[in-house]
């Protein structure tokens, strides 16, 4: 067990470094800083003290040990568009990416585990082979199409909920939340839907493919010989490895969500991080590419290693494979 968490440890560590040199290559050959913060007009002098202010006449080897010891502090140098410390805007806007996030994965596992357990279990319906058929929509839509017509239905037709932005918030400190307002309630139902319909879609198939096979399995025919209620076989011991599979992907898919919510932000103009990289790239402010580059990095890391733990944990197979290759 010890020796699988620190094999894993290392792996994380890797991937990082590897991500951190991505990250540092941006700096290298895309765009010119010096040109950026100072303008087309700066005498030579001026790009010269700003070039060594920067660290930029450094051999390339040290502009990279310079530049993981301030990543590893959470430095990631200046805006070059808002000229405010990179760091100070993902505190600003990383609430919100992780609320919608969160709160989409929350919606995806509480729908798209008990559709697909039914869709399963009433394979022959016709109820069933509707979901199947949305199900297929909801993986084939792409998401900004499916924001666009969200707030077509619900924003411009019904005038139910609001299209865009964050609502009203509470803080606390320096985390701000929209979920304790409805204001902030309402402006999330739309974003955090349009992201959820394709996880809810892919947790659905998921955890169908995955009970109809446990349920061709010996020992669940075995609890029928033996007379077991069919609700203890569904939901006891068909659904309990049913879950197994559904862990790594609900995993995964809230790193996904968290990388991959930039669309829906600008989309929906929610403020958060999906946001603030789709303004870099616009602007080819580095600093904060860089940044979102790292973060979005490590978070997938720390999410695969929960899930390996997770694994670990509900599976007594995998501590026995640990344990004896130790």
């Amino acid at each position: 067990m010890f020796s699988f968490v620190i094999k894993r440890l290392l792996q994380a560590i890797l991937v990082m470094l590897i991500v951190t040199m991505i990250a540092f290559l941006l700096f290298q050959f895309v765009g010119d800083p010096v040109t950026q913060m100072l303008g087309q007009e700066a005498t030579e002098a001026d790009r010269l003290a700003l070039t060594h202010e920067l660290g930029l006449d450094q051999p390339i080897w040290k502009q990279f040990g310079a530049f993981i010891a301030n990543t590893l502090h959470g430095d990631f140098g200046m805006s070059l568009r808002q000229g405010t410390p990179v760091v100070d805007l993902f505190k600003e806007k990383m609430p919100a990416t992780l609320e919608l996030a969160f709160f989409s994965a929350m919606v995806a596992t509480l729908m798209g585990i008990p559709l697909g357990v039914f869709v399963a279990l009433k394979k022959n319906s016709i109820w069933a082979s509707w979901l199947m058929g949305l199900s297929f929509v909801g993986i084939s839509l792409p998401t900004f199409f499916i924001g666009i017509l969200l707030i077509l239905v619900f924003s411009v037709w019904l005038g139910w909920l609001p299209s865009y932005g964050r609502g009203e918030t509470v803080a606390f400190g320096w985390w701000t939340t929209g979920l304790l307002t409805g204001d902030g309630l309402k402006h999330i139902i739309l974003p955090a839907v349009t992201l959820a319909i394709f996880q809810i879609a892919l947790v659905m198939r998921l955890v169908r493919s995955e009970m109809l096979e446990v349920m061709r399995t010996d020992y669940i025919r075995f609890a029928r010989a033996r007379g077991v209620p069919k609700r203890k076989i569904f939901f006891r011991h068909a659904l309990k490895n049913t879950l197994l599979p559904v862990i790594t992907i609900t995993g995964l898919q809230i790193g996904g969500i968290i990388a991959f919510s930039i669309v829906t932000e600008t989309v929906f103009q929610w403020p958060g991080m999906g946001l603030l990289f789709i303004q870099a790239v616009q602007f080819a402010d580095i600093p904060v590419m860089a940044a979102y580059l790292c973060l979005i990095s490590l978070i997938f890391v720390v999410i695969n290693l929960i899930v390996d733990l997770l694994y670990l944990a509900v599976d007594p197979r995998l501590k026995s494979d640990a344990a004896s290759k130790e």
